[in-house]
């Protein structure tokens, strides 16, 4: 199936965004982090709308660009089986609902990040510069994952299996399977200590320090790299989840990445509240689920492509319903269970 957006054509606009994204994120390190502090509500506030903001502004300049491209090239949309406009709306609609089911599924991420930080004992002032530099190895892993996801989800086999991955890893999730996190037991961290001379102690926002003569490892450091594995884990359910909601790498790609640069500011907006959604996992893993049936069954064995604005309401009924429920019930306590 021909792409919109064939990376062969569009490489200089990938370089671009990514270029454009990093700017904007440097000038914001420099202008409001020169000097290590505890990031406020209203900062992390100010920051999530902002990304929101721009991530909107994009899908409309998306829309634009997508209408125009596809008016100067009848015969692709013609083999795409729509109109300009119609294939432009459907292009912003994957655009919205990948950038919501990404932010939706890396909360668990926000979870992720207190653990980390609570076990290399980080200070609140620091978390911001780990966060951030985190952030841009993020965006060069998923830019490989996405890279290599256009390549192989043209395989029917392929998205199959990625399908009946994402409804295993749903079920596993609402049957509270999911895999825990422990930063004292990752393979990857002991070898890392045992060929890596690590300091103690911190040594304010640096991750080298001097210990004795030698240039040693903080545990600042340690905590970035465990950021950055984590990351990994994560990828491998949201992009395939991404892809089983439009085949367009160039969607995926700058949904993915609005998405996960949102993500660092809600962790400190959200770190007071996050408790509180104490169902929004079940509301997710149906999501997983979903997205899963959709891609293993209704796309390929059924040979009926979902239209975008069903995947998008079921997507955002499933999130918003999880989390009004979590604002109006308390959840079931071990003491409140029924006995037999």
């Amino acid at each position: 199936m021909p792409h919109i957006f064939p990376f062969n054509e569009f490489w200089a606009f990938y370089l671009l965004f990514g270029i454009v994204i990093s700017a904007i994120l440097l000038a914001s390190l420099r202008t409001f982090h020169t000097t290590p502090k505890e990031v406020t509500i209203r900062e992390a506030s100010i920051s999530a709308l902002s990304w929101f903001g721009l991530a909107l502004l994009f899908n409309v300049i998306l829309f634009a660009f997508t209408y125009f491209h596809l008016n100067s090239k009848p015969s692709l949309a013609a083999e795409l089986g729509g109109t300009a406009g119609e294939l432009a709306r459907r292009t912003a609609l994957e655009f919205l609902s990948g950038y919501l089911v990404e932010k939706s599924l890396a909360v668990d991420n926000l979870f992720v990040f207190i653990v980390i930080f609570r076990f290399f004992s980080v200070p609140k002032e620091n978390q911001y510069r780990v966060l951030f530099y985190g952030l841009f190895g993020a965006l060069v892993l998923r830019a490989v994952f996405i890279a290599m996801g256009s390549v192989v989800m043209d395989i029917s086999w392929v998205v199959i299996g990625f399908g009946l991955f994402l409804i295993f890893q749903g079920i596993s999730v609402l049957r509270g399977k999911e895999p825990e996190i422990h930063p004292e037991k990752n393979k990857l961290l002991i070898l890392l200590r045992k060929v890596l001379p690590v300091s103690p102690t911190l040594d304010g926002q640096r991750f080298f320090t001097r210990l004795d003569g030698r240039l040693v490892a903080t545990p600042l450091f340690l905590a970035l790299v465990f950021v950055e594995i984590t990351d990994i884990m994560f990828a491998f359910d949201s992009v395939p989840a991404i892809f089983g909601l439009t085949k367009e790498p160039l969607v995926v790609f700058t949904s993915n990445i609005f998405a996960v640069i949102d993500l660092r500011a809600l962790y400190f907006l959200l770190l007071a509240f996050i408790s509180r959604f104490h169902y929004l996992g079940i509301g997710l893993s149906f999501v997983l689920i979903f997205i899963g049936v959709k891609m293993a069954f209704l796309d390929e064995f059924l040979h009926y492509h979902l239209p975008t604005e069903i995947s998008l309401l079921v997507v955002l009924s499933l999130i918003v319903g999880s989390i009004v429920i979590s604002l109006l019930r308390k959840p079931v306590t071990a003491e409140e269970e029924p006995k037999a």
